[in-house]
């Protein structure tokens, strides 16, 4: 992974661009290797997936031919960035319980902060800072994009992104606008984060375990520490289609259908996998209802045979016991007779 990320680099032309020194590269990316924990989502596998889903769309919607290669490092680098140190809990989490870093960042996209500190502090050393040959007004531009491409990854934030867009593209986007490509960049960098339905369903699938995996540690410490559970996290509410039926219902297929407005090429190589992806979904979801109402229907039938067992067994100890009574009423002897004794009468 690591050579591929560095070969990124060389190939959009970004090493050249920022004069980048090769082994500054290498030990840079070693280091964000490092500072990426082994969450079971969260990770650095899917800190290349991201980059590796941003590279591609590079070059599917040729970026180059709408922004400049300081752009294209910038959206590369907050996407190998995106997720620095990140803990495996989500920022309502952080919030509730009042950790250090909500606390740190004011209850403010506490995590995606985070992300950013952490990767500007390793560009604060001169071993592992890639934009260490650059001028000052140069990083301070690409300090600003990654912040604000970061910052753009908290799903809080979802609604107000996709708005801002939408209202870009019906006034008529224009990539000469920078402000226009600021929001383009942030939906770009949203695209790639949470990608995975885009790839085949034996790369994807995967990763909806793992991160459900991550969400049910979260619940369950949420119900140790009496902190809110979300339902979506929730083991014992969740399951694999129901988890991600909605999730590229709702966000995904409308995020990279309006994006396909500006890239029509989207359409066919994320567009209709994300579609695919969702009838598998409903598909699994049909069968795992049809084998829930099967196993009910045979707990039913089950209990219903044992009843009709029990009663039967019930009607033929009674009548056994019946049978008994005739049995002993007709072969005992009458009682005697009663004497009666008689009283004298005095006349």
């Amino acid at each position: 992974m690591l050579s591929l990320l560095e070969h990124m680099y060389h190939e959009l032309g970004l090493v050249e661009e920022f004069n980048i020194n090769p082994i500054v590269l290498k030990r840079w990316l070693l280091c964000v290797q490092e500072n990426y924990r082994n969450n079971p989502f969260h990770n650095f596998r899917h800190c290349f997936c991201v980059s590796q889903m941003m590279y591609g769309m590079i070059h599917l919607c040729k970026l180059w031919e709408r922004m400049a290669t300081e752009d294209l490092g910038i959206l590369l680098t907050a996407a190998v960035c995106h997720d620095l140190d990140h803990p495996g809990y989500n920022n309502t989490y952080q919030i509730n319980a009042r950790t250090e870093l909500a606390i740190r960042y004011n209850d403010i996209s506490p995590l995606e902060n985070h992300h950013c500190a952490v990767a500007f502090q390793i560009l604060s050393n001169p071993d592992t800072n890639i934009f260490a040959n650059v001028d000052k007004d140069t990083f301070k531009r690409i300090r600003a994009g990654i912040t604000m491409l970061i910052l753009a990854t908290d799903m809080a934030r979802h609604a107000e992104i996709m708005e801002s867009f939408k209202e870009k593209l019906s006034s008529g986007f224009n990539d000469r606008n920078k402000d226009h490509l600021d929001t383009l960049k942030m939906v770009l960098i949203k695209c790639c984060d949470i990608s995975n339905e885009v790839r085949p369903m034996e790369v994807s699938e995967p990763w909806v375990d793992c991160l459900l995996e991550e969400y049910f540690n979260q619940s369950d410490r949420e119900k140790m520490e009496g902190l809110p559970v979300a339902p979506f996290m929730d083991r014992d509410k969740v399951t694999k289609p129901t988890a991600q039926i909605g999730f590229i219902k709702f966000v995904l297929i409308p995020m990279f259908e309006t994006v396909a407005k500006v890239f029509t090429q989207i359409d066919e190589v994320m567009v209709q996998p994300l579609k695919t992806a969702k009838d598998r979904y409903e598909e699994m979801k049909s069968v795992e209802e049809a084998q829930k109402q099967a196993t009910i229907s045979r707990r039913l039938d089950r209990k219903s045979s044992k009843g009709v067992t029990n009663m039967a067994a019930t009607a033929s100890k009674s009548n056994s016991h019946t049978q008994t009574d005739n049995c002993t009423s007709s072969s005992s002897p009458p009682p005697p007779p009663q004497s009666t004794t008689l009283t004298p009468v005095a006349l």
